[in-house]
This record gives structure tokens, sequence and C-alpha cells, in this order.
């Protein structure tokens, strides 16, 4: 998975494994996911940075998607860096809001937009390991028994382009992450034993990920149906930072347009932005070493 961290942090993990990562077969992953653009690069700044590219490239056919092996200064939230194992899976997927023969992405608040990549993506993992029990963690995480497996950062771009940014620790150990992130995330190894190739992942979760987009594009309370039974935080009570704001309440769960939904002592509260995680903690930039 990824992990947003602080410059503090920066010095603090272990040496990861310099075992090959997985191999990735773009020709089949083109035939089986509905892609019609697909890159795979051994290291890159950042996956996102170079699907940025790929959104303001004139004709390109979409919907694009960009996998490296290793980011030498992958970001997450508020520019937040990330962290991750390398050889675990780190994608980036470029849509169309309007372009014909794409999934429709509606120009809508974006908690639609993370909310429907977590849930395919959890309905992925859920699939492939039946022994994971996956979680969607408004707005933007995926985890497990409470820690971090995976992050979804999303960002538009000119011309109503969408750009979803997925990583998922299909790879490595949390022993490995920084020191004040141990505690915080896991790893598919970690829970399972073994690392989970990438190319399985994208193969169901691509195909899964668009026909959700089609069908809250036509029906935007099956969002709300689907994630329902992966929701994180139904029942617990919760604290939103939402700029220099603190929201507190008991959740209910998400509404058609994604907010979350919370019983406050003033009322009932729907909140479309915010973090669950203090600001202060984790949106920080990271040199690269």
């Amino acid at each position: 998975m990824s992990s947003e961290f602080s410059p503090r942090d920066c010095a603090s993990g272990s040496p990861e494994s310099l075992a090959p990562p997985d191999p990735i077969d773009p020709a089949a992953l083109l035939a089986a996911s509905g892609l019609a653009t697909f890159e795979h690069s051994s290291e890159i700044v950042s996956t996102m940075e170079r699907a940025r590219e790929m959104a303001i490239t004139v004709g390109l056919p979409l919907p694009a998607a960009i996998v490296a092996d290793r980011q030498t200064f992958g970001r997450g939230q508020q520019g937040a860096r990330w962290w991750q194992a390398p050889g675990s899976l780190a994608v980036s997927v470029v849509l169309g809001a309007v372009d014909a023969g794409t999934p429709a992405v509606p120009l809508a608040p974006q908690p639609i937009w993370s909310l429907a990549c977590g849930v395919a993506l959890a309905e992925t993992l859920a699939l492939l390991l039946p022994t994971v029990r996956p979680r969607v963690r408004w707005p933007n995480d995926i985890e497990v028994q409470g820690k971090k497996l995976a992050g979804i950062l999303v960002e538009t771009a000119p011309g109503d382009r969408v750009i979803f940014g997925i990583g998922v620790n299909t790879t490595g150990s949390a022993a490995t992450a920084p020191i004040p992130l141990r505690t915080k995330l896991t790893t598919l190894p970690d829970l399972t034993g073994r690392p989970l190739p990438r190319q399985r992942v994208l193969a169901e979760f691509l195909p899964r990920f668009f026909q959700l987009l089609r069908a809250i594009a036509a029906d935007p309370g099956v969002l709300q149906l689907r994630y329902r039974p992966l929701c994180a935080l139904t029942g617990q009570v919760v604290t939103i930072h939402r700029g220099g704001t603190l929201l507190r309440g008991l959740c209910r769960g998400i509404a058609a347009d994604g907010a979350l939904l919370l019983d406050a002592e003033t009322g009932p509260l729907r909140v479309h932005s915010g973090s669950l995680t203090d600001p202060a903690d984790v949106w920080r930039g990271c040199e690269p070493a």
C-alpha cells in the first residue's frame, strides 16, 4: 500500500527487498480491462504526474493507465509523500467525463469518485482473497482490521479529465515502513503470507470500476447500496478535520452523493470533504533521498 508521512519520518524506514517485481503483461491488460491506453514503467517520479501528462495529451485514447514498479516521489492527499514497498501496485487511471466510449464520470462532489474507486477496489480484494475483509474508510482509504492497506487520490485535469491514483500494498511488510507508520498500515503479505500479483488485481479491478461508474451515472443510489456493507466507520464516533474546524459525530454511513452522514450533538451533519487524520501530522512534503 501507500501511506503518507512527514519529513521527520523520511529516514526511519528499513531497506526493502531487491527481489524483482512481478511481471505486467500490457497486451493482456488491454484486452481484459477496458483500457484503451496502457503504460508500464520500471521507475517513475510519480504515476500521478505522468497521468496528468497523459490527460492533457490531445487525441490520447481513454481510459488510460500508468503502472510503475517504483515511484521516487509518489504523493498523496494535499501533496503529502507516499510510502510504498517497491513492487507494490501503484497505478494512475485517466478517465474523461464526457468522452464517447469511456465510462461516464459525473462532474459532482469528489467523494463520489474516491468512494466509487474504493468500493470497486475493496470488492476486488475480497473476491481475490476471501480471507481478507477490506473496508472503505471515508473518503479515500482501504483498511483491514483498522490498518491501512490501500490509498486513493483523485484529481481533475483540464478538458474534463479525472485522474485516479491507487496504491495497494500487494508486496512488502509494515515492518519495513517508516517507524511511525508501522502500527498504522498493513500489507497483503502481512495478512496472507504472500504477495498478490498486480496483474490479477488490475484485470479484476479496472472493469469492475468502470462498470460501477456507469451504474452510478445511471442511478446514484448504487454507490450507497454497494458502499453500505463495506463502510469502516458506520456506528463509530468519528472526528473530521476540515480546515480549522473539527466535526464530531456518530457515523451513519454515506448519502447518495458520497457525503459522510454524522449524528452530531448539534444535529445531523452531511460532510462532503475533510480528513479523519489531523493534517498537521501527515500533510507534509518529504524530500527524496
